[in-house]
């Protein structure tokens, strides 16, 4: 099944395992995704605390991020220790980028961190219960979308370098509001796609390291959805 998710989207690592190799499991997916929670949420609440270098740990999280997310996606096997020092990682990056906005906005980063989990429970429920069904369509068009989010903070990126931005996508007025919202809906039907890959990985009997491997890539799209949902709440607080 085609996904956005860079480590998902890779579907021949979820192969059948070989034999005599342990199979991944759906109760494996969700204990190594809790562990990497956990990291995550310690590595951040580091950041946090530790204002006075944020500055290099958001550095060092960007950059090693990277290369562990890279490591992960062209080495599965490589997933049980790759996804850990991501996720610590991240942490760094999302310790620090919170800590400066809740500085403005005091209670974002919780509340955000609560819709996250609130969106992630929703999705879940809303898969489980087949209320939406990840058809080929669904999936493509979520795949188009994710590309032109992509695309359009990649031309952001480019732009700032010359001291320009794309318009409205930073703005706090109703349309700005608006393309945050469609934004966070792209993302968390992200999570309904990589669903569906973890499933189907499980029911090819996969190799039990995957379970690393689909842990992370959960990560990645919960780390998106958190930041987004950042970015939502402060256009929201900048309008009163």
């Amino acid at each position: 099944m085609e996904t956005s998710n860079p480590l998902l989207k890779r579907e021949s690592a979820f192969s059948r395992g070989w034999a005599g190799t342990e199979p991944m499991t759906l109760q494996g997916v969700i204990n190594k995704t809790g562990i990497l929670l956990l990291l995550c949420f310690g590595s951040a609440a580091f950041a946090w605390t530790h204002p006075d270098i944020r500055g290099p740990l958001l550095l060092v999280g960007l950059l090693g991020g990277f290369i562990a997310c890279m490591v992960g996606i062209f080495k599965p096997a490589t997933s049980p220790i790759a996804a850990p020092i991501y996720a610590v990682l991240e942490g760094f990056v999302l310790g620090a980028i919170s800590q400066v906005i809740e500085r403005r906005y005091p209670g974002i980063a919780v509340n955000a961190m609560l819709l996250t989990f609130g969106v992630l429970g929703l999705m879940l429920m809303l898969y489980t219960t087949r209320t939406i069904r990840v058809t080929s369509g669904l999936v493509k068009g979520v795949f188009a979308a994710t590309a032109a989010v992509a695309l359009v903070y990649v031309v952001d990126m480019v732009m700032s370098l010359f001291g320009t931005r794309v318009p409205f996508i930073h703005e706090s007025g109703w349309l700005g509001i608006g393309i945050s919202l469609v934004i966070v809906g792209i993302a968390a039907f992200n999570l309904l796609i990589d669903f569906a890959v973890v499933e189907e990985g499980v029911s090819n009997g996969s190799p039990r390291y995957l379970e690393w491997y689909c842990g992370m890539a959960l990560l990645i799209t919960l780390v998106w959805l958190y930041l987004e949902l950042l970015r939502l709440l402060s256009k929201l607080r900048g309008r009163d």
